[in-house]
């Protein structure tokens, strides 16, 4: 494909199989007077996340679990439709789709190991808790009269 700034690189070298990428073009509605009624300028790109090679099994299963809401028969859908050229529109529905996938497919951060609260930390906590309980008592209109 003449002009595309390919590969979209997804995490460290995979990147999308340009082989894969499924577009679709159609009217697209919002700016651009009369040339949008004539100009097929909406993208909507498809990649078929269940089927593809492309991706190491792991990152597949990971990216599946995911966007399982998203998909449709193990397909995922992306639309541009912000610009008016239409070359823009595929740029940015590759775009969007390699970012997607790659946020789908990242490892799950590490669990967080609990650190304990040094003692004296707990102890000046309590000790300004019990001055403070002290000062508001020392407030109240019981004594008063």
């Amino acid at each position: 494909m003449y002009g595309m700034s390919g590969p979209y690189l997804i995490r460290g070298s995979v990147s999308l199989p340009e082989a894969e990428l499924m577009w679709r073009f159609s009217r697209s509605s919002g700016p651009g007077g009369q040339h949008v009624n004539t100009s097929d300028s909406q993208v909507e790109l498809r990649f078929d996340l269940a089927r593809t090679e492309a991706l190491p099994e792991v990152w597949k299963q990971r990216a599946l679990e995911r966007l399982a809401g998203r998909l449709t028969g193990g397909v995922i859908t992306v639309r541009a439709s912000e610009h008016r050229s239409q070359w823009r529109n595929r740029e940015a529905a590759a775009v969007r789709l390699a970012a997607l996938l790659a946020e789908a497919s990242a490892p799950p951060p590490k669990p967080r190991r609990p650190t304990r609260i040094p003692r004296g930390i707990n102890e000046r906590r309590l000790r300004e808790k019990k001055q403070r309980s002290e000062t508001k008592r020392g407030r109240s209109a019981r004594d008063w009269g």
